[in-house]
């Protein structure tokens, strides 16, 4: 075993000092490894942030929340007829799933004007001389708060009596208060949003968003029936509904059922609303990074297989350089296994040393991702290292097989002959 250790040593040595005395044409030669393994690293710790960042803004919202809205949440897509058409929530299902569904602890409404397929209809806010455009305007209700999982900076949050008086008050957010009032406290002062006036009484903390985008900060809420009074057509309703910790999937289930009746479904019929939790988010987020990573893996192989190619060329050439070498070596006593094991090692070397070139440069494209975009915390999984490495050694091992063969099948006698 000692002796069969001492070769390979030799032979890895060999493999080292022929990279040492060929470093441009080495460097050439893995370039194709250099760039696939690069992207592989660089690829893998962009959707390792991405999915970091991801969760963190989910559960922001609450881990035991289920959304229900007339659409299905999620990534955007294109509606189909029987989407645009649907009819949408009401007040009376946020009730009766609030009254039928046991795993249901509690449930807040949000009202809006109809939302079209990007999103809520925006609105024009102004205070004085300073104008925002693109607020979302919706009415909600005294738990939206809570079951939001935000927090107020100041003021204080609607009550019960102001959503049953129809009082026109306002709570804002941290975008709408940079905007507007730049020097002065808001609580107290009076806003004027589509032409309608609200008395600020709460502002609310930044709301981190995904990628570091903030949409809710731009939010003005009023009470949800001071919005009805002012918009008697709106009638799309979103509703947040807390989990009684524990039972997410019977909840789900019994939520399912409520609406399910009330919006006249047929058992053999699909929901015609959508129902998402942080965690189906994630997992839909996952689904979709999962097919961009496969197709960053197939232009990486490309990168590797090209590279592939040359190791193979280039050995087949040293193969040839090396005629009378071999030749020497067989003469000495050098068994068939230990000639292939030279050349095998040395393009294992050459894709081994591509490999780890490659990680360092993705590795360091993953510090100025994370340096450029601080909200996106890139992170190089191991896993990553690991694959690159141990794939462009594999690359190695295929492609230099058949040269490292070629090798060792030369004819001693015609070796030394050659010139």
């Amino acid at each position: 075993m000692t002796t069969y250790w001492r070769a390979v040593g030799e032979n890895l040595g060999l493999a080292l000092d022929t990279l040492r005395t060929h470093k441009f044409r080495s460097f050439l030669t893995v370039l194709g490894v250099l760039i696939g393994t690069t992207t592989v690293i660089a690829v893998a710790s962009i959707i390792a942030g991405l999915d970091t960042q991801l969760v963190q803004t989910a559960e922001q919202y609450g881990t035991k929340v289920v959304w229900v809205y007339k659409l299905q949440m999620g990534a955007p897509h294109r509606l189909t007829r029987e989407e645009r058409l649907r009819k949408p929530l009401s007040y009376e299902d946020a009730m009766a799933v609030k009254e039928q569904c046991p795993a249901v602890e509690e449930v807040s409404a949000a009202l809006f004007r109809e939302a079209g397929e990007f999103g809520l209809p925006p609105s024009t806010a102004r205070y004085k001389a300073h104008t925002m455009s693109g607020a979302q305007f919706m009415g909600v209700d005294a738990n939206y708060l809570a079951l939001a999982n935000s927090s107020l900076a100041d003021g204080r949050f609607f009550t019960q009596g102001d959503d049953l008086h129809r009082r026109d008050v306002t709570v804002i957010g941290a975008s709408v208060v940079e905007q507007l009032f730049q020097h002065e406290d808001p609580v107290g002062k009076t806003i004027v949003v589509d032409g309608h006036p609200f008395e600020v009484v709460g502002t609310l903390n930044k709301f981190k968003g995904f990628l570091g985008d903030n949409p809710d900060d731009r939010d003005i809420f009023i009470p949800l029936w001071t919005y009805k009074k002012l918009y008697p057509a709106a009638k799309d309703y979103f509703l947040s509904l807390q989990v009684v910790p524990g039972r997410m999937d019977e909840a789900q289930d019994e939520i399912r059922g409520v609406l399910r009746r009330r919006r006249h479904v047929k058992p053999s019929e699909p929901d015609n609303f959508g129902m998402a939790t942080a965690e189906s988010l994630i997992n839909e987020f996952r689904q979709i990074i999962g097919t961009v990573a496969l197709v960053m893996v197939v232009i990486s192989s490309i990168g590797l297989l090209v590279g592939g190619i040359g190791v193979m060329n280039i050995m087949l050439v040293s193969v040839t350089e090396r005629t009378r070498e071999i030749g020497v070596r067989k003469a000495v006593g050098a068994r068939q296994r230990d000639i292939a094991w030279q050349f095998l090692l040395e393009a294992v070397v050459l894709t081994g040393s591509g490999g780890l070139a490659g990680i360092a440069v993705g590795w360091l494209l993953s510090f100025l991702v994370r340096v450029l975009v601080p909200s996106l915390p890139s992170t190089v999984p191991l896993w990553s290292v690991v694959a690159g490495f141990v794939v462009a050694t594999s690359v190695g091992l295929f492609f230099g097989l058949w040269p490292a063969l070629k090798a060792a099948r030369l004819d001693p006698i015609t070796a030394l002959r050659y010139e």
